[in-house]
């Protein structure tokens, strides 16, 4: 009992009574099982320390944190009240095990996951002796000797790397002014920084502005797990995908919010954050936003919020709100008062909807609208009525607009002021931005004045007409700069009427080489 502290006792018989039930420990009376996982450890720990030459503490730490590999070399022994011990020690004389088993459980890797991680033909530390130096190396350098595990997992190489490598590149991180404590927090939560190479430099940069220009690491109690922890935090974001060496100051600024939320809570956070789709520092103004984005009015739930503020093209100016230390705002569940009045045309619309014989359906797509950022208003009733399809449908086709370059807000503008554009299936939209960029060579912004362009037919309408309109002008009979929703716009009577004007013959060479329609027929 000498080696083993009351402390460990304790720590054995809570760790012992959290574990699955072993079918092989039944030989053992109950009574007798923690003693016996106890006398075991010890007796292990002779047996490497004093055989197998392993430095004591390194060998006591594998024995501490193998309870698996251990219960199973003492299922194969005789158990004794009085000479456990000596038993497993005798044991061990004639049957070598196999020792890398037990360390790998005892840095910390799942007992399931030990055996594919075994050298092949190899089963003690003298036939490969980096995994243990390394090991060791780090355990002297102050590593909780099983949380090595999360470095292996991620970064098998790094025990494979010498002792005296380790220690340098383990020195170079805390010359840019972290402390031991801090640098080994740094390392389990980015076991990579232990390469060395050039993406390290970039997060290393983040995390001496974070911790030591804006002081956060004065923030965190001196011991490894509040520095993993903190780290783990600052890994979401990049996880998330913001690039490293470019957030340091976000996290700077906004260190309260690391140290004042659990991490579920904080993936939760940066993960709604992530909605604004900010990646950049300008501040976007706007005046007059009620008249400028009449259909964001009214209420909306907060988790819309990040869409709101895209529809209002606001986004990168509140995500710098937040960056600031406005970060409180995160934690509110909704815009305004739950109490507050709805509006009445979007109460009696609502009443509407629910007695309509399709309540689900039509409610989901009121959905969609509020997430990309409309509110509780007439307007949103009016997009609702004129739109056509499921929720699903339309959130496919308002990614269409997004995905080929159309910015949110203008998206949204889109929508509100033509809301048939999201009626046409995902492939036709395509079909006709391509048109419209490629083949007309007419920017994207060219939308914002005429979104209807969107709706009409692209092989009966927008193909022939703009294309007779190219011809006409490579003939020199148009010398006037028609607009592109003149072109498309325009019935098919006064279309035909406005070439006429423009010379005689155009009319024919329209219905013979262009034209879907028969002549007489007014379209």
């Amino acid at each position: 009992m000498h080696r083993f502290s009351k402390n460990l006792y304790s720590h054995l018989s809570r760790h012992f009574s959290t574990l699955p039930k072993l079918p092989h420990l039944t030989k053992i009376p109950s009574k007798y099982r923690t003693r016996a996982i106890k006398d075991a450890q010890q007796a292990l720990t002779d047996y490497l320390h004093g055989t197998r030459y392993v430095p004591f503490v390194y060998a006591e730490n594998i024995c501490k944190y193998s309870l698996y590999s251990l219960s199973g070399l003492i299922s194969d022994i005789d158990f004794s009240s009085t000479g456990f011990t000596r038993n497993i020690l005798e044991f061990l004389k004639h049957h070598p095990i196999n020792e890398f088993e037990f360390f790998f459980e005892s840095i910390g890797i799942d007992y399931k996951e030990v055996s594919g991680l075994l050298p092949a033909n190899k089963f003690s530390f003298s036939k490969d002796e980096r995994l243990l130096d390394a090991a060791c190396a780090l355990c002297g350098y102050g590593f909780p000797w099983n949380s090595i595990g999360k470095l292996y997992k991620e970064e098998v190489s790094i025990l494979r790397i010498s002792s005296g490598e380790l220690k340098a590149k383990l020195s170079r991180i805390k010359e840019r002014g972290f402390s031991n404590t801090s640098v080994i927090g740094i390392c389990l939560a980015f076991p990579y920084v232990l390469r060395g190479d050039g993406e390290i430099c970039a997060l290393v940069d983040d995390l001496k502005t974070v911790f030591v220009d804006f002081d956060l690491g004065s923030c965190v109690e001196a011991n490894v797990d509040a520095w993993y922890e903190i780290c783990r935090k600052m890994r979401l974001f990049y996880d998330l995908g913001y690039e490293k060496g470019k957030i340091g100051e976000l996290m700077g600024r906004s260190k309260d919010l690391f140290l004042q939320y659990p991490q579920e809570v904080l993936v939760q956070k940066v993960e709604y954050f992530q909605r604004f789709a900010v990646r950049d520092k300008d501040i976007e103004e706007r005046n007059s936003i009620a008249q400028e984005y009449p259909y964001v009015m009214g209420r909306n739930k907060m988790a819309n919020l990040p869409y709101v503020m895209r529809a209002l093209s606001l986004h990168k100016w509140f995500f710098n709100k937040i960056k600031d230390g406005n970060h409180q705002l995160l934690a509110k569940s909704a815009i305004s008062d739950p109490n507050e009045d709805v509006n009445e045309d979007f109460r009696d619309g609502l009443e509407k909807i629910q007695s309509s014989r399709t309540p689900v359906h039509t409610m989901n797509k009121l959905n969609f609208f509020q997430r990309i950022g409309f509110g509780e208003n007439s307007l949103t009733l009016k997009v609702l009525t004129d739109s056509h399809g499921t929720s699903i449908e339309l959130q496919e086709r308002f990614n269409i607009l997004l995905g080929a370059g159309i910015e949110f807000s203008k998206a949204c503008k889109m929508v509100k002021v033509s809301p048939r554009v999201l009626n046409h299936k995902p492939e036709i939209l395509e079909q006709k931005l391509n048109f419209l960029c490629h083949e007309m060579g007419v920017s994207l912004d060219y939308l914002d004045i005429f979104p209807a362009f969107l709706r009409f037919n692209l092989e009966n309408r927008i193909k022939p007409r703009c294309r007779f309109h190219k011809w006409l002008t490579e003939k020199g009979w148009c010398t006037r700069n028609y607009s592109i929703a003149s072109i498309v716009a325009t019935s098919e009577k006064a279309f035909v009427a406005r070439i006429h004007g423009i010379h005689p013959d155009a009319v024919k060479e329209w219905y013979e080489k262009y034209s879907c329609s028969k002549p007489g027929n007014n379209g």
